[in-house]
Formats: C-alpha cells, structure tokens, sequence
C-alpha cells in the first residue's frame, strides 16, 4: 500500500489539478486576445466609427422635397482615393480627417484634401478629439498646425471637432459632463481664435446625451454634422433646430462615408466663405 506523506499530493490529485490549470489558461488566453484585437492603435480612429456599435445601421434617406448637396468624409483608411469617380457621381464637397490627438497626422492627408479641391470641390478638414490625452486648446491649435486652418477662397470649409465614442476606452473619455463642455469649448474657442471662423461640430445626438448632458450651448454658433445612418438624421442634440451636414451611411459607394449637406450647392459656398 502506497504510503502518503503530510504534505505531499497524490499522483492522480496531481494530475487532475495541472489538467484542470490548463484549462483554466486555456480558457483565458483567447479572450486577452479578443480584447487585445479590439482595441485599435491610436490613430486609426475616423468619423463614425462608433455609430454602427451604438446607434445601429439600418435603412437609406427618405425622400425629401429639400434640395441637398451630396458629400463624403474620408480618413488614412481609405488611403489615396478617386477623387474623379466621386465627382463625377455628384460628391461635391469633401472633409478630410487631418488630426487625432496631438500624436497623429493622417499620412494621406495632401492626396484627400488637395485632390478633392482639384476636382472641384468645396473641402474642409476634421479633427478626431480625445480629451482624455491633452486640453481643447492643444488640440485645436494641433489641428490647424496640421491642415485644419481656414481660407476666405471659397473653397475651403471651416474645421470639424469629430467628437464621439473613444474607441480606446470609456466612451465619455473619462470626463464628468461639465468637464467634457469645457473640454469642447476650450477647442471651439481656441479654434475661432486662431482661425476667426466656428468650427463645425460633428457628433451622434446618444453620445452628447451622455457625455455632455445634451448641452444646448453651441448650437447658436456652431453648425451641426450629425451622425445617424438611417432613414432621416432623428432627433437633434439640443439647442440645435436643424442640422447643416448629415452622416447617414458608412457603406456608400467609392468612399463608404457619404453625407447630405441640407442645402444646394450655393450654401455650401456660402458656409465656405463664411
């Protein structure tokens, strides 16, 4: 007969407690990975890139007796893009993502943002906030370091604050909802400072619910890209009677992100040069 030793585990108990640890890292390891992949670099971030997650997908603008200006948002993910199909299919303005942070610069940025001017277009640049890394005023002044500066040529559209989800990490970055409007005010204003224009705002009406508390206070300046792929742009975030630029899908055609300016070309122009 086996003789057990204070002290010492059974061969078999052995056995079954380096199976059963095995399993368990088993059973871990794939989901560090999971999480690991879901979580982008820095600086992959664009416009919308939250909305399918939160807000849905689902249906394609309804019918409307208002004149609307078709346009497209573009970012390094589409890398250099046909400037010439899109035109030719009716886009006439264009944003180009140019900043994200204080740590990013979109490597396509001359391509996207000059090739759309070059075919035409009335073209602006936007910047990707994340007010968990550095103020509103670093960012701003960051951004029209980097191509989000402004022109009286009557093509050059005022700068985009692309604030939304961080898809980094906790979706209001971290911050209270008073602190999230300074936040954005310190940006809008240093950005009118440098550049003697107000930045348009793009956002989804759910996320400045939740992260700024549904704050009206920028509507009276501030034009309104608004985020919601469905069958109209919904309800607006407060303060806002209307919306001037509307995100309604990210599966277009040539570039998925196409937007609806809400009005003919001629108010285009007109936000252009202000």
């Amino acid at each position: 007969m086996p003789v057990h030793r204070p002290g010492s585990i059974r061969p078999r108990a052995l056995a079954a407690l380096v199976t059963a640890l095995l399993a368990a890292l088993s059973l871990a390891l794939p989901l560090t990975t999971a999480q690991a992949a879901t979580t982008p670099a820095r600086g992959s971030a664009f416009m919308g890139m939250g909305v399918v997650a939160h807000d849905g997908r689902g249906g394609s603008p309804a019918a409307t007796a208002a004149v609307q200006t078709e346009g497209v948002d573009v970012s390094g993910h589409q890398g250099n893009v046909d400037w010439a199909t899109l035109w030719n299919s009716g886009v006439r303005w264009a944003y180009t993502k140019a900043t994200e942070g204080t740590y990013y610069t979109n490597p396509y940025f001359a391509q996207q943002y000059n090739g759309s001017y070059n075919v035409g277009m009335i073209r602006g640049g936007y910047h990707f906030a994340t007010p968990d890394t550095t103020s509103g005023a670093t960012q701003a002044n960051y951004f029209v370091d980097h191509g989000g500066g402004w022109s009286r040529d009557g093509k050059t559209l005022p700068g985009a604050l692309d604030i939304e989800w961080n898809p980094y990490g906790a979706a209001c970055y971290g911050l209270s909802t008073g602190a999230m409007v300074n936040w954005i005010a310190d940006f809008l204003n240093t950005y009118k400072a440098r550049t003697g224009r107000d930045a348009v705002i793009y956002t989804a009406t759910s996320w400045w619910t939740q992260c700024t508390g549904n704050y009206g206070g920028f509507a009276s300046n501030n034009p309104l890209w608004i985020a919601r792929y469905a069958a109209d742009p919904g309800t607006l975030p407060a303060g806002w009677g209307f919306y001037t630029m509307w995100q309604y899908t990210s599966s277009g055609p040539t570039v998925g992100d196409h937007d609806k300016f809400n009005g003919a070309l001629d108010r285009v122009q007109a936000l252009a040069l202000g």
